[in-house]
């Protein structure tokens, strides 16, 4: 695989060097705020909106669509979780070296990456999150997969990636998510109904506030009258 990149006329080698080339034009602030941000940074602003997402899915005014929206949410890390483990075995088997091993003049924010290159663990695990909320929360879903385009810039622009690294790693996220999900919602949904019922656990899935107007909202309910002003249900 390393064997396709090692060629300046291939346009993913001329797109690492194009993106790359921004950090050594770049001040030194830059460079450093950059290795925070695509080494750490992401990440936690996707745990972030993980649970935002899963704060926002608790407010929903019915039990069962909070069920459906928390299991998603459940699965959105799980689902990443299984990408980073398939992507193991893909790199051992691909063997593609990382880009400044094939490549002289990157400047490589990062030391110390030795384990293979394809595809990017950090594209594969942010956009699997990425999808994963999409399906249980639009807003949250499009925030996350901005987060993970972020990342796959930054993991060029740093030089521990190609191009087609992040892109692997995009798809791989996508795919694993995606394809798993109608079993995960199966096994998932069940098990949330169940914490939903549960004296303890009902607050994970919904909050207090809303189960506390929900349940006002259906005591306080009207007693049909007659015109007469008598009760109905007395006549």
């Amino acid at each position: 695989m390393a064997g396709l990149a090692s060629d300046g006329s291939n346009p993913d080698v001329r797109l690492l060097y194009d993106v790359n080339g921004l950090a050594k034009s770049a001040p030194g602030w830059v460079d450093r705020a950059m290795e925070f941000i695509g080494e750490y940074g992401i990440l936690l602003a996707v745990v972030l909106l993980v649970l935002g997402c899963w704060w926002s899915a608790r407010r929903r005014p019915d039990t069962e669509s909070a069920v459906t929206a928390v299991a998603g949410i459940v699965w959105a890390p799980l689902a990443a979780g299984i990408a980073v483990l398939v992507n193991v075995p893909i790199r051992g088997f691909v063997g593609r070296a990382r880009p400044f091993v094939e490549h002289q003049g990157l400047d490589v924010l990062v030391k110390g990456k030795t384990d293979f290159s394809f595809v990017s663990d950090h594209a594969t695990l942010t956009m699997a999150v990425g999808a994963g909320l999409f399906v249980a929360h639009r807003k949250f879903g499009l925030a996350a997969i901005a987060l993970a385009l972020a990342e796959g810039f930054c993991r060029v622009f740093m030089g521990v990636h190609y191009p087609t690294d992040v892109v692997g790693g995009f798809a791989l996220g996508t795919a694993v998510t995606l394809l798993l999900s109608p079993l995960a919602m199966a096994l998932l949904t069940p098990l949330v109904r169940a914490v939903a019922r549960s004296e303890r656990g009902r607050v994970l899935v919904r909050s207090r506030r809303v189960r506390s107007v929900a349940a006002a909202a259906a005591v306080d309910i009207p007693e049909a009258r007659s015109e007469s002003g008598r009760n109905d249900l007395a006549a």
